[in-house]
């Protein structure tokens, strides 16, 4: 079966990831584009360095041209903000890029995207998935990609020099050429390797970069830009003596950051960094925009400016469509995505990494001394998250517990309130809070706690999980 989660459609190549799903996906958009009556624009596709994503992306081109709808398909492997941001320069009404992002190496999938940009809410997605299970598979058209092209059904684009731009004209360059910054990235051998180098080099940056070649296997590790996956980058960042490393992640919505003493900065502080810069040293106003799994210390951030943080469930096109109603600045995720208003709608890791540099090339200071700086101001909170795996049938029971008799475990804590708008959240009286919801991309659930002591946030997460039998 064709599911789709909160990024998308994602599955094991050669189990559900197979020629015949993909082109049963193309076919649904070509109908779902069709009965809404947005398929005169055409949409915009693009994939990644994934194992079959460039073939997968022109078997769904096919179907897509053999029922008339217009492809405007970039030339050569693409960041996924790279796609979004095509989305909303031409103006088309869907977009799609094939990518499992940070999933392992052995998922493929389909990113959908709506106007602007934006990602493809849960009501396109479900309607899509429906009309694609209940496709026969003779029910699929196909239409072979060079004729399709010497049709002019498919357009072969490159927006890789608008999307640049874009960056280049947001961001201080002059301030970031004066600093000549030594950096260090890991593209973790995905696609964002010649966006940053073009960016850095074109503000005078010295750039060197480390697994940047194509592997399928993402050298053997998750794609995901983390403490434990960028060991290599935290290591010769202080051997070589770099200001800075970046790490983003499979298909570059999502970054890593090394500082200049090796320390991964976790992207809540990322985030935490980038508001409290906006605020204060570039005199912006406007609130925060986070998913209920990131840290609260935005909350005090904003509050300390008069402002205000808006929490939303997982997913960025929560996030997005909050920002554009609340007129929100900044808008992220603990899991490394973010954007900033007036860029696109849709986590950016490139864009992300970007304003980091400017950050530290504006202030004069280094990450580190302005993390002090928050941490004395606002507090330190600690986040703790855990995986759990399990079976299909033990899922059935864990949401029996968790959502139909809407049990809870004896927390040593004050509960001051509970919320089920994306898995539960429990809030206490002390400010700190623990989460357990089901991921969205993957067979795990995920527990999460946020307290001022270490300890404490361990104890709740573990208390959740013994609550409900996990291991």
């Amino acid at each position: 079966m064709i599911k789709f989660g909160t990024g998308g459609w994602r599955a094991i190549i050669g189990d559900d990831f197979t020629k015949e799903n993909i082109q049963k996906v193309a076919q649904a958009v070509s109908i779902y584009m069709k009965e809404k009556g947005i398929d005169s624009d055409g949409i915009v596709l693009g994939y990644d360095r994934r194992f079959l994503s460039d073939k997968a992306a022109r078997w769904f081109s096919e179907v897509l041209s053999a029922n008339g709808i217009k492809i405007f398909f970039i030339n050569k492997v693409a960041p996924t903000p790279l796609v979004m941001f095509t989305v909303k320069k031409l103006n088309t009404k869907f977009g799609a890029t094939i990518t499992a992002s940070h999933n392992p190496a052995d998922y493929n999938g389909i990113k959908l995207f709506i106007e602007e940009g934006r990602d493809a809410p849960q009501e396109v997605t479900s309607e899509i998935e429906t009309i694609a299970n209940g496709l026969p598979s003779d029910s699929v058209k196909h239409l072979k990609f060079e004729k399709a092209i010497e049709n002019g059904l498919i357009e072969i684009i490159d927006p890789f020099d608008d999307y640049i731009d874009a960056i280049l004209s947001m961001i201080d360059i002059e301030a970031i050429k004066k600093r000549k910054l030594k950096i260090l990235l890991d593209p973790m051998y995905g696609v964002s390797r010649t966006s940053l180098q073009t960016i850095l080099i074109t503000a005078r940056c010295d750039v060197d970069t480390i697994h940047e070649r194509h592997d399928t296997l993402f050298g053997g590790r998750l794609p995901s830009p983390t403490t434990s996956t960028l060991y290599r980058l935290k290591h010769l960042v202080v051997e070589k003596g770099y200001d800075l490393g970046i790490g983003t992640d499979g298909d570059a919505d999502r970054v890593g950051i090394i500082d200049e003493k090796g320390n991964f900065i976790h992207p809540n502080d990322i985030l935490v960094l980038l508001y409290y810069y906006f605020l204060k040293y570039k005199g912006w106003k406007g609130p925060a925009v986070r998913n209920l799994a990131t840290t609260h210390l935005l909350d005090r951030i904003a509050s300390s400016f008069g402002e205000k943080c808006y929490e939303v469930p997982v997913g960025f096109k929560y996030i997005s469509a909050k920002m554009e109603e609340t007129g929100a600045i900044i808008g992220g995720e603990s899991s490394g995505g973010l954007t900033i208003k007036g860029h696109i709608k849709g986590k950016d890791g490139i864009f992300a990494a970007t304003l980091l540099v400017e950050l530290i090339c504006k202030t004069g200071r280094r990450i580190s001394e302005i993390l002090d700086e928050i941490h004395r101001m606002y507090g330190l909170l600690y986040m703790v998250e855990n995986d759990f795996c399990f079976e299909p049938e033990e899922k059935a029971k864990i949401w029996e517990i968790l959502f139909d008799k809407k049990l809870l475990p004896e927390f040593p804590f004050e509960i001051s309130d509970v919320s089920y708008i994306d898995g539960v959240k429990v809030y206490f009286k002390n400010g700190g809070w623990v989460l357990a919801r089901f991921s969205g991309t993957e067979p795990l659930l995920r527990i999460y706690s946020e307290m001022e002591d270490k300890d404490q946030a361990e104890e709740v997460c573990r208390i959740f999980a013994e609550f409900l039998n996990l291991k």
